[in-house]
């Protein structure tokens, strides 16, 4: 079942549906399944399932092939819920007996055997009749491997964290490169490249600073949450469901994603910030809408020599259609339509450091594995002992050590309450913005110009 599912939480939204209670008839012959489902509109949905062929139809404005209403259907047939009928309904007979045609080969009409050919002896073998001689039903073998693969990385994972904690973190091994990049390239074998990228950021971890252990052992235990759960997707909620399969590297296609309901919103770009993943740039702006104060969140991606997204400039405000990725925060989007031109941002509000603790705090009860989040504060840059924070009257935040744009943080904001801009990272925050009553300053991580541009 989870292999014909379009998507990981398919399976789980098809669950409610998966009662009898739900459905005002269904039948099933040894070609189809069919029932009426009654859903959100005044007359029920038609379903049909060819299980002999695999195929699906159903009445309902789903673009998603097989829907709930099928999976659910489905789900009532294989738990034997399903009585059997000897002839389906209208609405069902005729779109089976297509499917039958459709796949049926043109038999033609047998010559009339030469005279002197002799006859079938009795008990000899007949010639296949056509209902022997129909070709084999069309397969999902590609989704099926996929998954399987998928399952079993995740499995191995597993077993990789466990022997890593049985042996220790003090095991030379974990020094040695090739520990790590042989992980990464099994777990891309099996299609689950997003945990694939997380162990290879893990290496650069080790022996990396006094405190590295501690940051390793979370890590892991972020893995070791993501194994768990990537194997039990269809016991999840629909949204956590979502978040745990792009965690993994399940890939949801653009035109799903432009085929949902947009948000529009006077969107703000209140910070950019550019990052090298696994020989990858990759640029994040960060828009918050001016009627909603929701975060959404734009990605561009580039390989050596191309380039990144210059759409957007930082402290600019358009009207916009955003399209969301699926998930529990359902922070990724995708630009739609721009209704205007972009104009200067202006009167952008921060909240206190309370205030953002308990955003980040929420953030992370719904994606525990999350490592980046925005951000924007009314603070002042201060030192404690040898570390930078972000502080105000309510609290303070640490800034990652190492990170840039300290300078211009004080510079600009002169030490007083600024309009600051952030990505909170486990580590630390990374300052991104600050906006001053007449102008914003982009001091947000800049990907290496040689990088972009050594193939022009």
């Amino acid at each position: 079942m989870l292999a014909l599912a379009p998507k990981p939480s398919s399976l789980t939204a098809a669950q409610p549906l998966a009662v009898a209670s739900r459905w005002v008839t269904s039948g099933c012959d040894g070609r189809g399944v069919w029932g009426r489902c009654t859903g959100t509109s005044a007359e029920p949905y038609d379903c049909v399932i060819d299980h002999v062929g695999v195929a699906f139809r159903c009445t309902c404005p789903s673009r998603s092939t097989p829907c709930k209403h099928a999976l659910a259907l489905l789900l009532l047939w294989v738990r034997g819920s399903v009585a059997e009928a000897e002839t389906p309904p209208g609405f069902a007979a005729a779109w089976l007996a297509g499917r039958v045609a459709a796949v049926s080969p043109v038999v033609d009409s047998p010559s009339p055997p030469p005279a002197d050919a002799p006859t079938d002896a009795p008990g000899s073998a007949a010639a296949p009749s056509p209902a022997e001689s129909l070709p084999l039903p069309p397969t999902r073998d590609g989704r099926d491997d996929r998954v399987a693969r998928m399952s079993a990385g995740l499995a191995e994972l597993d077993r990789w964290l466990d022997d890593r904690l049985r042996t220790g973190l003090a095991d030379p091994a974990l020094a040695r490169y090739d520990t790590w990049d042989d992980l990464a390239a099994r777990l891309v074998d099996a299609q689950v490249g997003g945990l694939a990228n997380r162990v290879r950021r893990m290496a650069g971890l080790v022996g990396a600073h006094p405190q590295w252990h501690g940051h390793v052992l979370a890590e892991m235990g972020a893995l070791h949450l993501l194994a768990t759960a990537g194997r039990r997707l269809g016991s999840l909620p629909p949204h956590l469901a979502d978040s745990v399969a792009a965690a993994i590297g399940w890939q949801v296609r653009q035109a799903d994603v432009l085929a949902g309901v947009p948000h529009t919103d006077h969107w703000m770009v209140l910070g950019r910030s550019d990052t090298r993943e696994d020989r990858i740039e990759v640029r994040r702006f960060w828009l918050r809408g001016r009627d909603t104060g929701d975060w959404a969140m734009l990605l561009s991606f580039a390989a050596y020599g191309q380039s990144l997204d210059t759409s957007f400039a930082v402290g600019t405000e358009v009207h916009a259609d955003l399209f969301r990725y699926p998930g529990a925060l359902g922070l990724r989007s995708l630009l739609g339509r721009r209704h205007n031109e972009p104009v200067a941002a202006t009167d952008v509000a921060g909240v206190t450091i309370a205030v953002a603790c308990a955003g980040i705090g929420r953030a992370i009860v719904a994606e525990p594995w999350l490592d980046r989040y925005p951000v924007c504060v009314v603070a002042a840059p201060a030192r404690i002992g040898a570390r930078w924070v972000l502080t105000d009257a309510t609290g303070s935040l640490p800034l990652q050590p190492g990170v840039g744009g300290i300078g211009q943080l004080l510079a600009c904001s002169e030490g007083r309450p600024t309009v600051i801009v952030a990505e909170w990272t486990p580590g630390g925050l990374v300052p991104l913005t600050l906006h001053l009553p007449d102008r914003s300053i982009d001091i947000g991580p800049v990907a290496e110009a040689s990088f972009l541009a050594a193939s022009r």
